[in-house]
């Protein structure tokens, strides 16, 4: 699977919309959309705030798990 499908599968699971999980890491829906697809890339501090927002459901997942 590669790690645009993942990024999305993880949203999903958190049971977010592009735009929530967008304003959840500071970025408009459009900016969020452009990175799942992999048009821009995430920054460190946004892999982290998405690591943090998965730690309740997966407590052992990595940024490598999610992102690559």
């Amino acid at each position: 699977m590669n790690s645009k499908n993942k990024i999305r599968g993880y949203r999903n699971m958190l049971g977010m919309t592009q735009k929530q999980l967008g304003e959840k890491l500071g970025m408009t829906k459009q900016s969020y959309h452009n990175k799942e697809t992999g048009r821009n890339s995430f920054s460190d501090s946004e892999k982290i705030a998405f690591k943090q927002l998965l730690l309740p459901m997966f407590p052992e997942i990595t940024i490598e798990d999610i992102f690559f």
